[in-house]
């Protein structure tokens, strides 16, 4: 037998330079379906390995190539911890909750409740025709009853353990957009997604008590196999500071005392007024009849600005209240003030102002005319040297003008002031974190309906969780308004309901949730998603999670990551999970641009997938896409280069059609097929594709050199090779290479490290300094050797003009001659 096809008659699916795409891709999607090739046994699979894709939001523009760029990079992962003999579990859902797809909706004139699943079919189709291992029967719809049920079991079990309570508290608002914003969707002062000036407000919001797990957020990063870049962005956004709490007292005010939080008790002698954010409670309180008037225009003008603009604005504003409290260590009066760049949400919401040492206070005080007083002093320097900027080389120096602290070091001082303060019942050493508990309420229509009755009687009650779930009624009227109050509220036939306490007549909350709860557990219920009964099922959770591996954008390095983290910390502890930690590796990917530009609709460079796979095949598209460059720093899109990705596809049919069993393979050829195999056996867990696929292009010029006949031995292990990037053709070949199961069962070439072994390699000769020429030599050649063989070389021996005054011999790279 010379081939397993002869090549002179054409079969199904080939063309005469090599396959065709349409054909050998629809027979094998409807094969997969046919045979449940893709679906995953989840009871009794062996060797699990849950390999997750962070789910799309289903726009009506559907899939773009960013998003299977993404995917295609999880896919090709997947199947090859299946090649390696894994039970693989490859589930994908739909993030379809928010308020992308209201304000969408809005926009087109079409509910979403009609729009969502228009998009999620679109989004089934591409996903499907781009060849992904995906177990459809697992499939979540965000918006679906049969999982906010579920989401609203989540939000009720944290309820009952008291990490979900309800607060007034500032927020940015999008007057347009109608809603809440976090601080990251606002940019220059203005809404992220409309472009509108933010402003404040005050809201009675639903929060979760991440704050208390934060020291354990922050521990558990130690422990993840995640990158570096990701683990430190939620260091720095959990920001973890080391101080001191101080408490100074207010004169003549009835007992009242202003807290602090700082990481600079050295310089609390320095500290000659205090500025308290102008929504602190203590305010009024504090503010004098002949200030009152100043003060409340303050905290008006203040109220109407967003709270990133305070963060970021130099200018420095404020209003005095006319009260004084006392500093602790000096004793002495200190004026207190409000000001803007002073934020509610951080510390205790007031601060010490040190001027001489914090460079918005110096700049403060130097608008307002405040003392400035120097209290630590760098080299040079001593208690009377002026100070013309604020000093905050801190930490080389030495207190001064601190009474029986002056010279102590910072740190010394630190300790020591703390101490001394606690002595007195005016402070404590303390632990402060940037991390703020997470605000889920949002008071849009298109989200799940927060489970909360309110009752006269009774108060505020929790729907049982047998009436679960709180379903999103279908109305017409879901346009949001400016009171701040969910549209929902608007609907008595809804709003009204009786009170599961007492029975009397009560009221729905009609805020929604953030869809960050949406996903911040929904890799718990993607195996579970046939069960109605449980959320996610015990037996099977134990199995399959914590997730082996989990890719996605960085965009989401921070929040979806931390919220997911914290969520199946706080079911760890409430016995329902054996784990604490969601995602054992995560990967972010990088992103495409298109011809060394950003991809937009107004540049109209937007790459749409269909076009492309309908022209050369999803396999060319997956290859392509995945040779653009790293896979963790994504590529440069440009349409004419996917067709030398299709050319090697062809060329891996050509080979496969052409090869035959007389013979025996060839030495340097299966030499070369496997370093190939080690070389790619090594790059795709670490998702470096491009080099991969770059090994195995150059392999194929080996297999092919000369147009020469390959044996069978020679391909059959490069079609397992290039499966997980182009797994139709694969099938295909395999199929055609008399194998009756899948590829993808067929487990993972086998390499022999003695094939690989080259037994001679190229010497690079230098003379001098400068190449004269290379020698080929045997792998175990030793420095005499070497060198005999190039003095024996006449193209070398030429430069060699003198007497060997140095050898610098470097086995299996380089030979130096200096002479």
């Amino acid at each position: 037998m010379t081939s397993h096809l002869d090549p002179a008659e054409p079969s199904p699916g080939a063309t005469e330079d090599g396959y065709d795409p349409t054909a050998v891709e629809a027979k094998w999607q409807e094969r997969w379906r046919e045979r449940g090739t893709n679906h995953t046994d989840l009871g009794g699979g062996e060797r699990p390995f849950y390999a997750l894709m962070m789910f799309p939001y289903p726009s009506a523009e559907g899939l773009h190539v960013g998003n299977l760029f993404a995917f295609t990079g999880n896919d090709i992962y997947a199947r090859f911890q299946r090649l390696q003999g894994h039970t693989v579990f490859e589930p994908l859902g739909y993030d379809a909750f928010g308020i992308h797809s209201e304000n969408y909706a809005l926009k087109v004139g079409v509910h979403p409740m009609r729009l969502i699943p228009r998009n999620i079919a679109n989004f089934r189709r591409q996903l499907e025709r781009a060849g992904l291992m995906v177990d459809w029967r697992y499939s979540v719809d965000t918006t679906d009853q049969s999982y906010y049920k579920w989401t609203q079991w989540v939000f009720l079990q944290l309820y009952k353990h008291g990490l979900a309570y309800k607060k007034k508290a500032a927020v940015n608002w999008c007057p347009s957009c109608k809603t809440v914003l976090a601080n990251e969707q606002v940019v220059g002062g203005a809404c992220e997604r409309c472009g509108t000036v933010v402003e404040q407000r005050f809201l009675e919001q639903w929060f979760f008590r991440i704050s208390d797990y934060a020291e354990r957020l922050l521990h558990n990063l130690a422990t993840i196999d995640w990158s570096e870049t990701t683990k430190t962005a939620q260091r720095n956004w959990i920001g973890r500071s080391e101080g001191a709490e101080l408490v100074f007292p207010v004169q003549g005010t009835g007992g009242h005392a202003i807290p602090v939080f700082t990481t600079r008790a050295d310089t609390i002698f320095g500290a000659t007024y205090m500025v308290l954010a102008p929504e602190h409670p203590l305010v009024p309180a504090l503010t004098t009849d002949v200030q009152r008037e100043a003060v409340d225009a303050y905290r008006a003008r203040s109220a109407r600005q967003d709270l990133i603009t305070r963060k970021v604005n130099k200018e420095k504003t404020g209003v005095f209240t006319g009260s004084h409290a006392v500093n602790p260590a000096t004793g002495a009066p200190i004026p207190v003030w409000i000001a803007d760049y002073v934020l509610m949400d951080y510390g205790t919401g007031a601060i010490m102002a040190v001027p001489g040492h914090d460079e918005r206070d110096f700049e403060f005080a130097t608008v307002f005319g405040l003392p400035i007083v120097r209290v630590v002093a760098g080299a040079g320097d001593d208690a009377s040297t002026e100070l013309a900027v604020a000093f905050v080389e801190n930490e080389a120096g030495r207190l001064v003008n601190s009474g029986t602290f002056d010279g102590r070091t910072v740190a010394d001082a630190k300790r020591d002031i703390t101490e001394m303060l606690h002595g007195k019942g005016a402070g404590k050493g303390v632990v402060n974190y940037r991390l703020h508990d997470w605000c889920i309420s949002r008071q849009r229509y298109w989200g799940p309906p927060i489970p909360i009755i309110y009752c006269d009687v009774c108060g505020a009650q929790p729907v049982p969780e047998a009436d679960l779930p709180v379903v999103l009624p279908d109305i017409e009227d879901y346009r949001p308004d400016d009171s701040g109050i969910s549209p929902l509220a608007r609907h008595a036939e809804w709003y009204h309901v009786a009170c599961p306490k007492c029975g009397k007549q009560g009221r729905r909350e009609t805020d929604v949730s953030d869809t960050f709860l949406d996903s911040g557990w929904y890799f718990l219920r993607y195996p579970s998603a046939d069960r109605t009964d449980v959320a996610f099922d015990p037996a099977i959770t134990r199995k399959w999670l914590p997730v082996n591996s989990y890719i996605g954008g960085n965009e989401h390095a921070v929040l979806h990551l931390l919220y997911s983290r914290f969520i199946t910390m706080v079911l760890h502890d409430m016995g329902h999970l054996t784990f604490e930690e969601p995602f054992t590796r995560f990967r972010a990917h990088g992103l495409i641009i298109k011809e060394g530009a950003k991809m937009s609709k107004t540049k109209g460079n937007v790459v749409i997938p269909d076009q492309f796979i309908e022209q050369w095949g999803a396999d060319a598209f997956r290859t392509y896409l995945m040779f653009l460059g790293p896979y963790e720093e994504g590529g440069d899109f440009r349409d004419a280069g996917i067709s030398g990705v299709k050319r090697f596809l062809d060329r891996l049919w050509l080979a496969a059609t052409l090869a035959t069993t007389e013979g025996v393979p060839d030495e340097s050829v299966m030499r070369k097929l496997h370093q190939t195999l080690a070389k790619v056996g090594a790059d795709i867990p670490k998702l470096s594709y491009n080099t991969a696929i770059a090994a195995l292009m150059e392999y194929m010029n080996v297999l092919r050199r000369g147009e020469r006949r390959p044996h069978r031995a020679e391909v059959e292990p490069v079609v397992q090779m290039a499966a997980p990037f182009a797994p139709h053709v694969a099938e295909e070949l395999w199929e055609r290479f008399g194998h009756g199961g899948s590829v993808f069962d067929a487990g993972w070439p086998r390499f022999d490290e003695a094939l690989a072994r080259e037994d001679a390699y190229q010497l690079a000769v230098q003379v001098n300094g400068k190449l004269r020429g290379t020698l080929s030599v045997g792998v175990g050649i030793g420095q005499d050797d070497a060198v005999a063989l190039a003095l024996a070389e006449p193209g070398i021996a030429k430069f060699v003009t003198g007497s060997l005054r140095k050898v610098i011999f470097v086995p299996g790279r380089l030979l130096s001659l200096v002479v």
